[in-house]
Order: structure tokens, then sequence, then C-alpha cells
């Protein structure tokens, strides 16, 4: 190579370079005593919402290199949290939009079954075992006062 040829350079993805920064958070809330299978269930069932509620959540759909799509996901992480049934109580009251998941909702088999057994229930007595919510981050963390992270 002369030394007039400019060395072949790999490009760069221009987001490599800057580290993206959200001031926003989305959190799942879930009880301490829910079994492994009840807290995968919880989180996929109240995240779903997410998207239809906040369409800015959702980021770009997905290529590899084969150029085969795949469906957009969150553009940011979702984290996920554990508290006592009080917790998830003080949380509710606390944040205005949200999504629940409640004990009945592990006995239906169904959306509309879903929304009849929340429905049937006051607010004061649901049975939380989940909560969603999105929002500015100190928002967020203001509902979520009192709970951990889950391990």
């Amino acid at each position: 190579m002369s030394t007039h040829e400019a060395a072949p350079q790999t490009p760069r993805a221009p987001e490599a370079e800057t580290p993206v920064r959200f001031d926003t958070k989305i959190a799942v809330l879930l009880r301490e005593d829910l079994e492994t299978w009840q807290r995968l269930n919880v989180t996929a069932f109240l995240v779903s919402g997410l998207g239809k509620q906040f369409p800015e959540v959702i980021g770009e759909p997905y290529e590899d290199a084969d150029a085969v799509g795949y469906l957009p996901m969150f553009r940011q992480p979702v984290l996920v949290f554990e508290g006592t049934k009080e917790t998830l109580t003080t949380a509710h009251a606390r944040v205005l939009s949200r999504a629940l998941f409640t004990s009945d909702l592990f006995t239906t088999g169904n959306d509309r079954d879903n929304r009849a057994a929340v429905r049937a229930v006051a607010t004061a007595d649901l049975d939380l075992v989940g909560l969603a919510v999105y929002g500015p981050k100190n928002a967020v963390d203001k509902v979520l006062k009192g709970a951990r992270m889950h391990p």
C-alpha cells in the first residue's frame, strides 16, 4: 500500500459511540411470594399493554445479517422489582397509569374473564400480585418506594 492510499476502515455504528440514556423508566413490581412461573407470567402480561398505551416505548423492528426481520421490542430495559403485598397496595395508590395483575387472574383463561375478575372487586379489595408502570424516572421511583430489585 502506498502512502497515498488510505487504510480500509471498519464502519462504526453511531449508536455505539454515545450511550443511550432514557429519562423514562419501565418497571414491573411483583409480589415477593409468587412462584417462579407466576412471576414470569405476570411480568409478560403486565408489560404487554404498555406498547399499546405508550407507543413511544416501542423501538424499531430488528433484522439479522441475512435480512430476516423480527418484531420490534421495548426501546429501553424493563426493570423488575419485588415487594410485599403492602408494598404493592401502596404503589397502586401512588400511581394513576398502570397495568395490574390480581391473584384472581391465575384462575381465568382468557381476556374477557380476566377483565370480569378485576371488575368484580373494589379497588381497596384487589389482591394485587403485580403492577407495571411507565413514566418519568423520578415519578416511577416514587411509586416503587419500598420495593427492591428482583433477585
